[in-house]
């Protein structure tokens, strides 16, 4: 048995989904040249792209709590316990408005909730690394501990620039997959313009 056997992948199966991304290339470089713009504006006009993320945590907050609250009005009706439905859709509504009303604040919190995780996670990696024995790599341990730590009260004292930096590193991540997608897009094309070409059909551009 081979490892595609194992995997339930065949041949066939590789060639059909292969075939199928081909035939849909344009999709994949489309995929590819919104990223990059998308990353080309977050690194240009990072406060745009924050905006434009509280935006979008907003207008999920306010449709989960209407979801929510139509869950817990059906479970009313059919008697099943329905407070904490009702309670959820309220506190994504309130969630919703202050990120929409005061979006700096959200922006702010956000930072705040991930420089507090960074510390009790570095914390509890710094900690760790005593008990790991020394030829295993502690010193490694140790300074990824230290630097989480180091991460979330730099992200504490400074949460406005700390915002700024992850929309850079939002930004290069875009940049990348984004150039990614496209050269496997137009390679996909080449691929399905040879399997296209009638039999012994020169390549295009000789």
């Amino acid at each position: 048995m081979t490892m595609d056997d194992r995997v339930g992948m065949t041949p066939a199966s590789d060639n059909a989904m292969s075939n199928l991304l081909a035939q849909n290339w344009w999709a994949i470089a489309l995929r590819g040249v919104f990223a990059i713009i998308f990353g080309i504006i977050a690194l240009l006009m990072p406060g745009a792209a924050l905006l434009a993320f509280v935006l979008l945590f907003a207008a999920y907050m306010l449709v989960d709590g209407v979801l929510a609250i139509i869950a817990g009005v059906r479970a009313a009706q059919r008697h099943e316990r329905w407070g904490w439905l009702i309670f959820e859709g309220i506190l994504d509504f309130i969630a919703g408005g202050i990120a929409v009303v005061w979006p700096v604040i959200t922006i702010v919190a956000f930072v705040f909730l991930m420089g507090a995780w960074a510390i009790v996670t570095g914390a509890l990696l710094f900690g760790a690394s005593f008990r790991l024995n020394v030829l295993h790599g502690r010193w490694l341990m140790t300074l990824g501990g230290a630097i989480s730590i180091i991460w979330g009260v730099l992200l504490i004292i400074w949460p406005l620039v700390g915002a700024i930096v992850l929309t850079w590193w939002i930004a290069a991540y875009a940049l990348l997959f984004g150039i990614a997608m496209l050269v496997l897009g137009f390679r996909l094309r080449g691929r399905r313009q040879a399997s296209v070409a009638p039999p012994g059909a020169l390549p295009r551009g000789i």
